[in-house]
């Protein structure tokens, strides 16, 4: 572990350039630089205090104009367009409590972000801080225990390379460059959930810097409050520096991909996803997607599978799939595990700008399929993607209660996206989809913590449900004044 990390570490280190283009820029703005609040204060960071800040770091503190800052600020979805006042890039737990300590100090707004995946953009900010856990990276195996040890900022791909290079594997989403953090604080679906449990539900210990700047470690033993809030809680609790992860054995090869229909079989293809997704064994898992890409009218709905179970049952399992239709596209195929992990990896709006609505369902009634088939429409000036995604299996064994993620009987979450051409207005599009979900959200059951936006934010007690009310305990004790607030925010009542 330290090996990794201390790798990661003294390849981030600031170097005689960076310092210098650090005291330039400082001289640039005039010796100060405005700042946002918490509440919305605006602020103004003296020259000497952000001096101070930065020969405090080991790792690198950008502002505006520094080589790295338009990259830090970012995130996936590029129509997020925010601008930090001042950013840290950690090297370690030491760097983070500083950072924190610093924000907390002068009720500075703080963003943290991971591998930048939160389409409502609340790993950046607007005048706050950011905390960019991109140079945080690292992923040690123990074989011998079952155990990943994996650095904050890290990215799925690390986790999925360097275990199942041992023969081992957890739950680590559906997108590579996903972050860690950010998949697995707000639950951590992915092609293995419904067979070992969601992502925080193989999380054994983490090493968190709350609120009050110190480094806490909880788990099952030390903290247990800190570590049932953090799985499922989001990061309402404070910034995790490091996840344990139970892994568990598993064969390389698996029988996945694609398999692609016109979208004139929607409702038939629905309709059978609807009846086998309730069925299928838990080795199997299996996403719904209707899709209409900008700039054309044509579309395409497709299963999308991944049968990781003993090989020699594959076809009896998947055969059912091509009774969904007559498919145009075939990509099912005996695949290496971590190449499928990385199949989707572009599959995110990249030139186009993006906007969703989810929810979850709990079930898929004949109702719910007519009005996907009536619905959902295709436009050459926007591009619109419908999706589910499959739950159940061994997500819904587990208590309610367990944790703080709440939708255990969920059978998929269901999402309904809008992208269009960044040079346009959002008004439009997203008043297209908002009107378009009034008719699908009747089916849902509340919506996943990582898919927060500013419309969502306000219903986060109904959301969590029957383990809204020991969240907030669990934030009076670790954040008491809503430090972490960009997140689906559990707000405190002291």
């Amino acid at each position: 572990m330290q090996t990794a990390l201390g790798a990661a570490a003294v390849a981030a280190l600031p170097s005689s350039t960076a310092l210098a283009q650090a005291v330039q820029t400082l001289a640039q703005v005039g010796g100060s630089v405005d700042a946002a609040s918490r509440t919305g204060r605006q602020l103004t960071l003296q020259q000497a205090e952000l001096e101070e800040l930065r020969d405090s770091l080991q790792g690198r503190l950008l502002l505006p104009g520094h080589e790295g800052y338009e990259q830090a600020r970012r995130v996936l979805n590029p129509s997020i367009d925010k601008h930090p006042a001042l950013v840290v890039q950690p090297t370690g737990a030491a760097d983070v409590m500083r950072a924190v300590d610093f924000a907390r100090e002068r009720e500075l707004l703080l963003a943290v972000k991971c591998g930048g995946h939160s389409y409502g953009g609340k790993s950046t900010c607007d005048g706050g801080l950011q905390i960019d856990l991109s140079t945080l990276r690292g992923t040690h195996v123990d074989a011998g225990t079952r155990r990943a040890h994996v650095a904050g900022g890290s990215l799925l791909a690390s986790l999925d390379r360097e275990a199942m290079a041992q023969g081992l594997v957890t739950t680590a989403g559906t997108v590579s460059h996903t972050g860690v953090g950010g998949l697995t604080l707000g639950g951590g679906f992915g092609r293995l959930a419904r067979r070992f449990g969601l992502a925080l539900d193989n999380v054994t210990a983490v090493d968190v810097v709350t609120a009050d700047g110190k480094l806490v470690h909880a788990s099952a033993n030390h903290n247990p409050d800190l570590f049932w809030g953090v799985r499922g809680g989001g990061g309402n609790f404070g910034v995790v520096t490091r996840f344990e992860f139970q892994l568990h054995p598993m064969a390389r090869t698996i029988v996945g991909g694609d398999l692609v229909f016109p979208l004139s079989q929607l409702r038939d293809v629905v309709r059978f996803y609807a009846d086998y997704s309730r069925q299928a064994p838990d080795e199997l898992y299996l996403d719904l997607f209707a899709r209409s890409p900008v700039g054309s009218p044509d579309g395409i709905v497709a299963l999308h599978a991944c049968y990781s179970g003993p090989e020699a049952q594959a076809e009896k399992v998947l055969a059912p799939l091509y009774k969904a239709g007559t498919p145009v596209q075939d990509g099912i195929q005996r695949r290496d595990y971590v190449a499928i992990q990385r199949s989707h990896d572009n599959a995110d709006p990249r030139n186009h700008a993006e906007y969703l609505k989810s929810g979850f369902i709990n079930e898929f009634p004949e109702a719910l399929v007519d009005v996907i088939a009536e619905n959902f429409e295709g436009f050459v000036e926007r591009g619109t993607m419908l999706l589910f995604q499959h739950s159940g299996g061994a997500i819904g064994r587990v208590p309610v209660d367990a944790t703080a993620f709440a939708q255990r009987k969920s059978l998929a979450n269901m999402l309904f996206f809008v992208e269009w051409p960044l040079a346009e207005s959002p008004d439009q599009h997203v008043a297209y989809i908002r009107e378009q979900w009034t008719r699908f959200e009747p089916f849902t059951d509340g919506w996943y913590a990582n898919e927060v936006d500013q419309e969502s934010a306000h219903v986060v007690d109904r959301n969590y449900q029957g383990n809204h009310a020991r969240l907030v305990q669990v934030k009076n004790r670790y954040d008491p004044g809503n430090l972490f607030r960009l997140n689906a925010n559990v707000v405190p009542t002291t």
